[in-house]
Order: structure tokens, then C-alpha cells, then sequence
């Protein structure tokens, strides 16, 4: 569409690549230009100068994550897509960035100035966290939680299902619904426990409660819950008033380094010990004395569930946007260096449950009830916190998708002194199965 702003911003973007240019731009004046349309192609949207700016500034995943939450970058059609096909222009080496000549330099100069690229560094956008203090001090782990986690009870339960499960599910079947997977999940997790009425569970790290009451509800277990986030707290709270749960379930405000303390040991030990998607939040510095509390909490004979996110020992986990505007100081590590720190509490490993492609459903729901709620989502975040989500979630499901990320479901025991696990000979006692199947002969 002749020489608008879209055709010098190829232009100068080409000066960087080894190629043509992969996308297409459309400029904030209505010009387009870059690859021809066509299915599987970006279209990406500079909404204003201000966007280029940020790339300029800090290219790359940075640059990109505060245009896009801030508006000035927008990626027409599906988001999740169009980050796939980026993504895979990068994996593919379609995308590969070289330094600009120096014949190259006075008209990448000029480009740059009519552009109106040239300027201070643009202020991230506040939803960008801002943490201080010693790494995972206790004050500092509670601004943390606060900041994601104290979002607000209104927008967790616009995005969440029923159960106010927010973790990975389990997907049975290509037929169940979020809140089936999620009712699978907790099913799966009470029954590897092997939860019964009059046993006692210990949930570190409770969320909305999913866990605490399904445990009470369909088990009969008696529970006691942790949680350092005053909104969950309050949420959990409420459940049980709601379920007729009082007495069979108890939430504290409390740290898990609390937990030996002020909990074991006065009220353990315990038959179980839960820690669902919390274990991440600790940092390699502290996981010594987590998975202590988790041992001294438990009976001889005991079990416990660690169900935590991981990396591969060369994918980068959570990232730069992740650490920037959703869980800083979130740790992801290869699940062996996390059995390591396990094992080395007198914990034995007796399971380890690989779920990483369940979360790609799980999020991709998530999403979806986010789109479909984006307006009521802007009007509990603002236009931008609303828009953060969407990157994240979007993201997060691709991370999942692309082996970038994993998630486990670790399931230990505490031995007694003579080296009894408790535990049965096969899986057989915990299997979860899809509806379809569980009515057919032998299942």
C-alpha cells in the first residue's frame, strides 16, 4: 500500500534478518506490507510508534511482552496461532538475526528517526511486576502470591470451572469437559493417596480449596489446609461454610516453613501430605526444608503427592514474561533434580506421573472462557492486566505443547523403620479411567 510506515518498518527489520521478512505488518497508518497473506502467516499490528520503540529498546521477548500488554502490539486473529507460527519461524531458523552492515547503518539511522523511534526508553507497563527484598523471604514470597494470587476471588472464579482447580487437569477422554478433567485430577490425586474417611490430610498450599474439599466431600477425609494468600484463605472459608464442611476441613494463613512448627507438631502426624502446583514458588535454596516439612508431617507408612511444573534440562521454563508479569522467582527445573531434593529427605519416589500434554487442554479452556468473558475480565483487570492474561494463557498452552515446560505428579512414601511403603504392588488401585470406559467388562 505504497511507501507508509509498514513498508519502512519491513525495510528495517529486513537489515536484521537473513531473509525476507516472515510476517505481515500492518502500521498504525493503515499500510501493509511484509510476506504476502496467506494461512499460517502472522499479521502482526503496530497500533503505534510506541511499539517499535519497545523493540528497539529490548528486543525480543521483553520488548514484545510490553507491547503487547500495553496495546501498542496486537497479532490479528488467533493469538495462540499467531505465537505458534512465530515461534516456529525461530525454531526453523527462518527467522535469524544478523548485525546490519555498515553501509547499512546511516539508513537505518534515517528509517529510525522518521519512524519516530528515536526517544528515551519506554516505562513498562504496570501491570510488570516489581518485587524487592531478600529472594524468597517470607515477605517476599507474599508480595509474590499477593501480586498473582490476590488478583481478586471475582476474576479466578470468571476464568475457573466450578471447582476452582488451578492446576492442570486430567484429560480421561477427548470427550471431557474442564470440569470433568479437573474432577479427574483430584479424583486421581486422593485415590494415589489412598484417602478414606478418617484419614488425615495435610494440603500445603491449598489454591481456592479444590483439593481440601473434594478430599472431605467425596473421601470423608479429614484436611487441614495452608495457604499464605489472604483471598484464598477467604475463598476456602466460604466453601466450607457453603458444604457443610466445618469440622471436617480447616484453613490456615500460614507459611509452609510455619508448617513443622505451628502444625506437625501439635496435630501429626498426618496419613498425607498434598502439594499441588506450590513446590515451583519455593526456589532450590528452600526446597530442602519443604520437602522436610513434607517427611516430618507424615506417619510411617504415609504418602504424599507433589504435583509441580518442570523443565527440560535445556528448555527455558517460565522465561522472561512469566518472571516479569506473572510468578517471579518461580524455579522450574528438570524432574530429577526435584527428585533428588525428595529422595534426599528420606522420601522414596514410588511414582512418577508425566502429565505435561494434559495442560495443554487445561489452559486452552482456560483461554476460551477468557475470550468469551474478555469484556468482563477488562472490567475486573483493565484493558491491559485482561490482555496480560490472554499473552500468558496463550503462551503457557504453547509452552506446554512444545516441550518447553512440563508438569509432574510425584508420588512418595515414608517408609517405616523395617522399610514398609504401604503402598499396592500395581496402579491398579488408583486409576482413573474415562467414563466410556469405566462401564466396560474388567475395567
Amino acid at each position: 500500500m505504497g511507501a507508509g510506515a509498514a513498508t519502512r518498518v519491513a525495510g528495517a527489520i529486513g537489515a536484521f534478518l537473513d531473509g525476507p521478512v516472515p510476517v505481515r505488518i500492518r502500521a498504525w497508518d493503515g499500510s501493509e506490507a511484509g510476506a504476502a497473506p496467506a494461512p499460517g502467516v502472522p499479521t502482526v499490528v503496530l497500533r503505534s510508534r510506541l511499539a517499535l520503540r519497545r523493540l528497539l529498546w529490548e528486543p525480543g521477548e521483553m520488548g514484545l511482552a510490553h507491547a503487547y500488554v500495553s496495546g501498542d502490539l496486537d497479532v490479528d486473529g488467533d493469538l495462540a496461532e499467531g505465537l505458534s507460527a512465530m515461534w516456529a519461524l525461530v525454531r526453523s531458523g527462518t527467522i535469524s538475526a544478523r548485525r546490519p552492515g555498515l553501509r547499512e547503518l546511516p539508513g537505518l539511522g534515517v528509517a529510525a528517526a522518521r519512524l519516530g523511534l528515536l526517544g528515551p526508553k519506554p516505562a513498562p507497563p504496570p501491570e510488570a511486576i516489581r518485587i524487592e527484598g531478600r529472594l524468597h523471604s517470607r515477605r517476599r514470597d507474599r508480595d509474590v502470591i499477593a501480586h498473582h494470587y490476590d488478583a481478586g476471588n471475582a476474576f479466578y472464579s470468571l476464568l475457573l470451572d466450578d471447582s476452582m482447580a488451578y492446576s492442570s487437569g486430567y484429560w480421561c477422554s477427548e470427550d471431557s469437559t474442564l470440569a470433568q478433567a479437573q474432577h479427574d485430577k483430584l479424583e486421581l490425586i486422593c485415590r494415589k493417596l489412598d484417602l478414606a474417611p478418617g484419614r488425615r490430610l495435610l494440603d500445603i498450599g491449598c489454591g481456592w480449596g479444590s483439593l481440601a474439599v473434594h478430599a472431605a466431600r467425596e473421601h470423608g477425609a479429614n484436611v487441614r489446609a495452608v495457604t499464605i494468600s489472604k483471598e484464598q484463605r477467604d475463598h476456602v472459608n466460604a466453601r466450607i461454610r457453603a458444604e457443610g464442611l466445618a469440622g471436617k476441613v480447616q484453613v490456615d494463613l500460614l507459611d509452609y516453613r510455619d508448617v513443622a512448627g505451628r502444625i506437625t507438631a501439635t496435630d501429626g502426624p498426618f496419613d498425607a501430605v498434598s502439594a499441588i502446583e506450590m513446590g515451583e514458588h519455593v526456589g532450590d535454596e528452600h526446597y530442602p526444608t519443604f520437602a522436610a516439612t513434607i517427611h516430618g508431617a507424615l506417619r510411617p507408612g504415609g504418602r504424599a503427592l507433589v504435583q509441580q511444573m518442570s523443565r527440560g534440562a535445556n528448555a527455558p521454563g517460565g522465561g522472561a514474561f512469566i518472571e516479569t508479569y506473572v510468578t517471579p522467582d518461580m524455579v522450574m527445573r528438570p524432574v530429577g533434580d526435584t527428585l533428588t531434593f525428595l529422595q534426599q529427605a528420606d522420601l522414596e519416589v514410588r511414582d512418577v506421573h508425566v502429565m505435561r500434554e494434559h495442560y495443554v487442554p487445561t489452559i486452552r479452556a482456560w483461554l476460551a472462557t477468557l475470550e468469551e468473558h474478555f469484556d468482563e475480565a477488562v472490567a475486573l483487570l483493565g484493558e491491559r492486566g485482561a490482555r496480560m492474561w490472554r499473552l500468558y494463557l496463550a503462551g503457557g498452552a504453547l509452552a506446554f505443547e512444545e516441550n518447553r515446560m512440563g508438569v509432574d505428579q510425584i508420588l512418595l512414601a515414608r517408609p517405616t523403620d523395617r522399610g514398609r511403603s504401604g503402598m499396592p504392588p500395581t496402579r491398579d488401585d488408583w486409576a482413573v479411567r474415562s467414563r466410556s470406559e469405566a462401564g466396560k467388562p474388567g475395567t
